[in-house]
């Protein structure tokens, strides 16, 4: 089993105990900002099934319905995982403010303060390895996953704190107040997990400093053709789509226009991680003009040496 799935199961075995340890902190205490961390776990639960299929998807190879892959599942799993935090953050202000007008004493406090402190600690350690898999195999799936449980850590200090201040002040309201806060926390989140998953979907461009990777890499081939022009890019999954015109003078041969088109996809790859490169050679109009005869010169196969890859 890969890395990406074996991540994926412990996310969901890890929101599963979680899961348990709050609802039954809710019951015991009473709590509304409990019962909404408890909604909150459900919700990383959900997403984490979600993201442990959604690798599967990912890593099957290209075939004749799907012949650029299936990388975008990873991206389709982000968006369903950040439309099921919006809801569990409507329902949780719904269910707070409920309770705001209608205060009632906490029991169990100290339980649920324990379970709200063991749970930041379970997800600050499973969220770093997600992140850190998610870094390394450029997978939406695992860092939306891991974006689920950055958030929980956050959430559920807070009720964590919001319970103990209960506990020595008596204050109830307090506990919607703070049920309300992780709900508009949450809201933040989903709405920025939707956005960066739903780009790939739309095809937009790579981000600004791999676009400027891609120049600096022709750039330094720029003796060796005219001009290059049509740049296009977008992502799917983790694979970077790139392609591009080049023009060349009138009289290169075939053999020389194929091989400056290999050497640069080459160049390319060296500097964008995942990159799928695709470059259409254009013959020049009979205005140019080419006194140095570069376009007969040999095209060296020889790697340039570069910084490592973005996103590598």
């Amino acid at each position: 089993m890969s890395r990406k799935k074996n991540v994926a199961l412990l996310s969901v075995a890890s929101n599963s105990l979680l899961i348990t340890l709050k609802l039954i902190a809710g019951t015991l205490s009473g709590s509304v900002s409990i019962i909404s961390e408890a909604i909150h776990s459900m919700m990383d639960l959900v997403a984490a099934v979600i993201a442990f299929f959604a690798v599967r998807m990912a890593d099957v190879p290209p075939d004749e319905d799907h012949p650029y892959g299936h990388e975008k599942f990873e991206n389709v799993s982000g968006v369903i995982e950040g439309v099921l935090i919006v809801v569990a953050a409507v329902w949780i202000i719904t269910e707070a403010v409920h309770k705001l007008f209608n205060p009632a004493p906490l029991g169990a406090a100290g339980w649920g303060v324990a379970v709200m402190f063991v749970s930041a600690l379970v997800n600050t350690l499973v969220s770093r390895l997600l992140y850190k898999v998610a870094r390394e195999e450029h997978s939406m799936a695992l860092e939306a996953d891991a974006l689920h449980l950055k958030a929980d850590v956050y959430t559920s200090l807070g009720v964590g704190f919001g319970l103990a201040a209960i506990w020595l002040t008596g204050w109830h309201q307090l506990d919607p107040l703070v049920a309300i806060a992780v709900a508009l926390f949450i809201l933040k989140e989903a709405f920025e997990l939707i956005a960066k998953a739903f780009a790939p979907l739309i095809d937009a461009s790579l981000p600004k400093e791999e676009i400027d990777a891609i120049h600096s890499a022709l750039g330094r081939h720029a003796h060796d053709f005219i001009d290059y022009h049509n740049l296009r890019t977008r992502q799917s999954g983790k694979i970077r789509h790139i392609d591009l015109h080049v023009t060349l003078h009138r009289y290169s041969t075939l053999e020389h226009a194929h091989a400056l088109c290999d050497r640069l996809e080459a160049e390319i790859v060296e500097v964008i991680a995942h990159a799928n490169v695709l470059i259409h050679s254009d013959p020049c109009d009979e205005s140019c003009r080419c006194p140095d005869q570069s376009f007969m010169r040999p095209i060296s196969t020889t790697p340039v040496i570069t910084s490592p890859a973005p996103n590598s």
